[in-house]
């Protein structure tokens, strides 16, 4: 079993930066694929990025695209999450997930709030 622990939530100010980070434990590899999603109060989770297992492609909703970086580091078992140029439409709670590939979505991290204040 994969485990994922989310980190790097907290308040950030309209136009600033958070990076988020999502360790994996317990049976790891690097071929997992890796995403993230975000589920704003009273709304569906929804799609933000991923990275394929070999990290040479990712892919971004529209509504984040050229602001986020989604990454992965091999060695630390962990995948990343660059968020830029933030505003009060990215508050929401952050999931990290894990799947065979993109789309597969099997494991779940708990969450990590991000609050973007206006």
């Amino acid at each position: 079993q994969v485990q994922l622990v989310e980190s790097g939530g907290g308040l950030a100010q309209a136009g600033g930066s958070l990076r988020l980070s999502c360790a994996a434990s317990g049976r790891t590899g690097s071929n997992y694929a890796m995403g993230w999603f975000r589920q704003a109060p009273g709304k569906e989770r929804e799609f933000v990025a991923a990275i394929n297992w070999r990290g040479g492609t990712t892919n971004y909703a529209d509504s984040v695209k050229g602001r986020f970086t989604i990454s992965r580091d091999y060695a630390k078992n962990t995948v990343y999450l660059q968020m830029n140029s933030l505003n009060s439409e990215d508050t929401a709670v952050y999931y990290c997930a894990a799947g065979t590939y993109v789309g597969s979505w099997s494991k779940w991290g708990q969450g990590t709030q991000v609050t973007v204040s206006s």
